[in-house]
């Protein structure tokens, strides 16, 4: 089989849906003959917002390298009194002072694109003996960390391998990318470097028709739209084989993931608290924004909810499957139809009908209309989650 080397900074122990979709890959690449080589962050070096050892399972018959990495989360921490680094979109914030200011202005300003730059410088030398040695022709770098494409930047240019981009969210159109408080020069270093691996890599494979456009509108006007795949996120069917359905004495509605404040799920709230006199409990799986914390309290629905911060990979899909309704959110932010979160597809593969609230014409609404799998709602629309909740039950 040929070998493929597999630049990714997510990697079991870490855990979520970016470490899942690689994982996944790399365990179906050996169907089409080619036989992947992972290079990674060794965990004792890394910073992961959460871990899944239970992943590691799946990846030990994979020949992986593991490297140093230096990165300034540990003063991060410290700076801020924290045990944990900042989720995707900040999710884990409770509040954004000035020491959190500072934070993310040096995060946006002096790490570009990011603050895991400091893995490359370990990663380049293996990625360069491994090449020589088994005379890779592929080379993937899969992303964020953005910076991870760096070192495929270095390696198409040093050995001219063919180079795929696996952008699993946007980069500098990310919904966050505005909290990270850049100035102008720093925004153009960065565009000049998302543009700049776009263009020479040979293909780009997004999650997205919509990220798929965003891409298209970076390129040199040479290259066609054949250079942009998507590849959506999906399920692996193996995983949904280890449970059977068990019935629930009371109906319950199931989120698992991270919700940050901009996933607005204000109207779910509201709704349930006009259910009250309904027997339903909601049980959100994953870090919840604080502000959803005071919400469910401010609106009396504490007795209605279970939270449970982080399970591992095959108890989310437990969870899934021993669910009545499952809520899909997707965050209120410019570009957001093109968002979709690995979560749909692992929802769909549950069996169970998704209630989503996002825009109603993104490509998460699309997929779930298309899959005749439940129903998109917007933000505001509290009436129309109710009457769908209440069907449901």
């Amino acid at each position: 089989m040929k070998k493929v080397l597999i630049i990714t900074y997510y990697w079991p122990p870490s855990g979520g849906a970016g470490v899942q979709r690689w994982v996944k890959f790399a365990k179906y690449l050996k169907y089409f003959d080619y036989e992947p080589v992972v290079i990674t962050v060794d965990s004792k070096y890394a910073s992961y917002p959460i871990l899944d050892t239970s992943l590691e399972n799946e990846t030990k018959e994979i020949e992986t390298y593991k490297t140093k990495s230096f990165e300034p989360f540990g003063i991060y921490k410290r700076l801020l009194g924290r045990k944990d680094i900042p989720f995707a979109g900040f999710a884990n914030e409770k509040k954004v002072g000035f020491a959190e200011k500072i934070s993310r202005f040096i995060r946006g300003n002096f790490f570009i694109p990011d603050a895991r730059k400091g893995w490359n410088r370990y990663v380049l030398p293996i990625a360069n003996d491994l090449i020589k040695k088994y005379n890779i022709e592929t080379v993937i770098t899969t992303s964020p960390p953005h910076s991870t494409n760096l070192v495929g930047l270095k390696l198409k240019k040093k050995f001219n391998i063919k180079w795929i981009v696996d952008l699993r969210d946007p980069w500098t159109n990310i919904y966050y990318y505005d909290k990270l408080l850049h100035t102008g020069i720093a925004k153009r270093i960065d565009k000049k470097l998302e543009v700049n691996v776009l263009n020479t890599a040979d293909s780009v494979i997004v999650v997205s028709e919509s990220i798929k456009k965003l891409v298209d509108n970076k390129l040199n006007k040479n290259f066609n739209n054949e250079k942009v795949t998507v590849i959506p996120n999906g399920f692996d069917d193996e995983d949904f084989q280890l449970f059977a359905k068990k019935k629930n004495t009371r109906f319950t509605i199931t989120y698992t993931g991270t919700l940050a404040e901009n996933y607005r799920i204000d109207a779910f709230l509201d709704a349930l608290s006009l259910l009250k006199n309904y027997d339903i409990q909601t049980k959100f799986i994953g870090k919840i924004s604080p502000y959803f914390l005071r919400a469910i309290r401010e609106k009396g629905l504490l007795q209605y909810v279970e939270i449970k911060e982080h399970v591992e990979h095959a108890d989310a899909i437990r969870y899934m499957i021993n669910s009545d309704l499952l809520l899909l959110a997707i965050p209120d932010v410019p570009e957001n139809k093109g968002i979709l979160t690995g979560k749909l597809f692992e929802y769909l593969a549950s069996k169970n009908r998704i209630l989503g609230i996002g825009p109603v014409d993104g490509d998460a609404a699309k997929i779930i209309r298309y899959c005749q799998s439940g129903k998109m709602f917007d933000y505001k629309d509290i009436e129309g989650i109710k009457s769908f909740i209440d069907s449901a039950f």
